[in-house]
């Protein structure tokens, strides 16, 4: 059994952070899915086939809160984890923005941009910290 790595205080409160906005993210989008496209987009989202693909989207912001959270339990063994959550926060936050720079989403999305990319910084200086350390990476 591998036992959590207690060293990293900061790293475990960053997951846990990371996991909670996570949680909040999903809790609008995947559990209040139509409201949430009418709030962020300026329109109904009665496409069959777009809900589901929405949705699923905050799905898996869902499933990364579960991630988070056991990086947060031990930082230093689930640096995959973090990888993964890190570059998904990118590629998304740069998807979201490309939205709003054509005009497709409102300026409430800028909240999820901004969010994510301020984890980015941070999970990049998790693995800055953790190289420097010389502890295995993936």
């Amino acid at each position: 059994m591998y036992m959590r790595n207690k060293n990293y205080p900061f790293f475990t409160t960053l997951f846990l952070i990371a996991a909670t906005w996570n949680l909040l993210g999903a809790g609008f989008g995947y559990f209040n899915t139509n409201y949430t496209f009418q709030e962020v987009f300026n329109r109904e989202l009665s496409d069959p086939v777009f809900y589901e693909i929405y949705k699923g989207a905050w799905g898996t912001t869902l499933l990364f809160f579960i991630g988070y959270l056991i990086v947060a339990y031990n930082p230093v063994k689930h640096t995959g984890l973090a990888f993964i959550g890190g570059v998904g926060k990118l590629f998304f936050a740069i998807a979201e923005f490309n939205l709003y720079l054509k005009g497709m989403a409102n300026s409430i999305i800028l909240i999820i941009v901004i969010g994510d990319l301020i984890f980015c910084i941070f999970f990049v200086y998790y693995f800055v910290k953790l190289y420097n350390q010389k502890k295995p990476i993936i």
